[in-house]
C-alpha cells in the first residue's frame, strides 16, 4: 500500500532551509495559513520546499534546520532547481486547508500546513550556475506550444519521501493526468540534455497541503484519511477550488524564478 506513497519526493527534495522558503515541504514553525488570506501571495524570495539554499554557509549544521539531512552534498555554485505548476491559494482554499489540518492534527499533532502550493513536474535537481540560462532557454522552447488545461485535484492521499524522513498530506489529481504526463515528458527531455535525473516513472501528481517530520503515514492513513476525504467532499467550494486551470509553469533555480505562460 505504501509503494504509491513513495513517488512523492526524492531524497534531495525535502531538506530546505526554513528561513529561506515559503514552507512547502519542510521547515518548522510556520504561521497559520490564514495569515496570508487577505493579500495576494508573491513568490517567496528564495525557496520552494525541498530546496537546500545553494548560497548558504557551507558548514552544514543540521541543528539549524530541524535535524534534516541533506540529500545531495552542498557545494558553492550548485543551484537547487525545481520545475512546477504554481497553485494560487484563494481564501476559500485556505479555509478548507485549515479544516483539514485541524482534523489531521487530532491524529498527528506535529503536522504543519504548507504556506505555498504547487504541483511538481520535476524532482529537485542540482544545476551549476552557468547551466541555468541554457536550461531555462531549453525549457522555454519545449514548453512554448503548450495550452492551458484543467485538472482536478480532489483525492486526499498520504505520501512519504524516499528515505521516510517526512510525511505529507496531499491532494492527488483525479483528472488531467494525461496532460501532466505530456508536460513531464518535455521537462524530462530538458533534464536529459543536462544529464540530470528525470521525474518518477509512474508519478502521483499532487498538491501538498501539510507535512510532518518522520514516517507517520500509519497514523494518517485509514480512519484519518477517510475523515479528511469526507471534509473535502463536503466542502461547499471544493468543486470550484479543486478544478484547477493551470496558466503557467514555473522554474525556480536557487533564488531565481522563471515563468513559462501556457497559451
Amino acid at each position: 500500500a505504501m509503494s504509491a506513497a513513495l513517488v512523492g519526493y526524492s531524497s534531495s527534495e525535502e531538506e530546505q532551509e526554513q528561513e529561506e522558503e515559503g514552507g512547502s515541504r519542510g521547515g518548522g514553525a510556520q504561521g497559520p495559513p490564514a495569515a496570508s488570506a487577505g493579500r495576494p501571495r508573491l513568490p517567496a524570495p528564495a525557496g520552494l520546499p525541498g530546496d537546500p539554499d545553494p548560497e548558504e554557509a557551507v558548514s552544514d549544521d543540521s541543528s539549524r534546520h530541524g535535524g534534516r539531512v541533506r540529500g545531495f552534498p552542498h557545494e558553492r555554485g550548485n543551484w537547487a532547481t525545481h520545475v512546477y505548476l504554481p497553485y494560487i491559494a484563494r481564501e476559500e482554499f485556505l479555509e478548507l486547508l485549515e479544516l483539514l489540518v485541524s482534523r489531521a492534527r487530532t491524529y498527528v499533532p506535529s503536522l504543519a500546513a504548507m504556506e505555498e502550493f504547487h504541483l511538481s513536474l520535476s524532482q529537485c535537481v542540482v544545476l551549476r550556475y552557468h547551466w541555468i540560462e541554457p536550461f531555462v532557454r531549453s525549457l522555454r522552447e519545449r514548453l512554448a506550444a503548450f495550452h492551458r488545461f484543467f485538472c482536478v485535484a480532489d483525492q486526499v492521499k498520504v505520501y512519504t519521501n524516499q528515505n521516510k524522513t517526512r510525511t505529507f498530506i496531499g491532494l492527488e489529481v483525479s483528472a488531467g493526468h494525461f496532460q501532466l504526463l505530456e508536460l513531464v515528458s518535455e521537462v524530462d527531455g530538458v533534464l536529459e540534455e543536462f544529464d540530470l535525473p528525470t521525474f518518477y516513472k509512474d508519478p502521483s501528481f499532487h498538491i501538498s497541503l501539510a507535512w510532518c517530520v518522520g514516517d507517520l503515514s500509519g497514523k494518517l492513513e485509514g480512519q484519518c484519511l477517510r475523515e479528511l476525504q469526507d471534509i473535502v467532499d463536503g466542502f461547499e467550494e471544493s468543486a470550484f477550488l479543486l478544478r484547477i486551470q493551470w496558466e503557467q509553469i514555473r522554474c525556480k533555480s536557487g533564488n531565481k524564478y522563471f515563468s513559462f505562460p501556457l497559451r
